[in-house]
């Protein structure tokens, strides 16, 4: 995401509406805090997502990288190494060094993203490992591993599952919340045009992450209908996820492919919200 702080403010934004506007408590304060963590955690996943898949393209083709479109994405500060220059030899580790502060897109980084490469993502069984180092992401702490796998079966459908392993993520105000889950993923546009990643469009087909604070309950969230991301796209811009827990229980729905920032909540009585990410 271009503006994940934006993004944040929204979805506390979010939180208070809901709590302001629900009847017979159909959230209380323990989902709202897990559905804001639940937006977060997307938000940074995406974004961790993004880097990996654009540090993965300069890096792994040719010694003579795009520095340009790296500094778009991790920031001029930031100090990206390789373990291994010859191009498309694997495996290969990638680390991003955001030393203790580094600002681009309003998103300012600190720690460190290793990027371990079985092969080129595009190569049937290859492997992606993103690992977060002490690493912060405007002052929230993000743990966990996200493992990408080429499960491509189609030859012009490539295909990846996606998996979340000990994700943790602490907010501003040090609370504490658990994530994991495990998603696969198309891609449905750009195939014919690999050294060319703003055409490509990406649609999670199944999978479901589970959100729960330390000790509390947990948030599911699971793709009802596909959801649609465009590389050039800051938002999911189509598809449906349900989402249950205790008490809060309903559809997040995107809209019908807008590259815009809205979306609308129904819940399981009928109540429907409006909202913006």
């Amino acid at each position: 995401m271009k503006n994940l702080k934006v993004v944040f403010l929204s979805v506390i934004v979010i939180a208070l509406s809901v709590t302001s506007c629900t009847k017979d408590e159909i959230v209380n304060a323990t989902d709202t805090n897990a559905v804001v963590a639940s937006a977060t955690i997307d938000a940074m996943n995406e974004l961790d997502f993004k880097t990996g898949t654009q540090v993965t393209f300069d890096y792994s083709l040719s010694k003579s990288t795009n520095k340009s479109s790296v500094n778009s994405l991790v920031g001029a500060c930031a100090i990206v190494s390789v373990d291994n220059l010859t191009p498309n030899v694997f495996p290969k580790v990638i680390t991003i060094d955001f030393g203790t502060g580094c600002t681009t897109n309003n998103i300012t980084r600190k720690g460190k993203l290793k990027i371990t490469l079985s092969g080129l993502v595009s190569t049937p069984k290859a492997t992606m490992k993103i690992e977060r180092e002490n690493y912060y992401v405007n002052g929230f702490k993000v743990e966990g591993t996200i493992v990408y796998v080429n499960e491509t079966v189609t030859p012009n459908i490539p295909q990846w599952s996606r998996t979340v392993t000990n994700g943790k993520l602490t907010n501003l105000e040090g609370m504490v919340f658990l994530n994991a889950g495990t998603h696969t993923i198309k891609q449905t546009e750009g195939v014919g045009t690999p050294l060319i990643l703003s055409d490509n469009t990406y649609e999670m087909i199944q999978g479901t992450h589970t959100v729960s604070k330390e000790n509390g309950p947990s948030l599911t969230l699971t793709v009802a209908e596909t959801l649609v991301k465009k590389y050039d796209c800051d938002y999911v811009s189509k598809g449906k996820l349900t989402v249950k827990s205790d008490l809060l229980n309903g559809t997040i729905d995107y809209g019908n492919g807008d590259c815009d920032n809205k979306f609308t909540f129904t819940h399981e009585n009928g109540l429907v919200f409006n909202l913006t990410m």
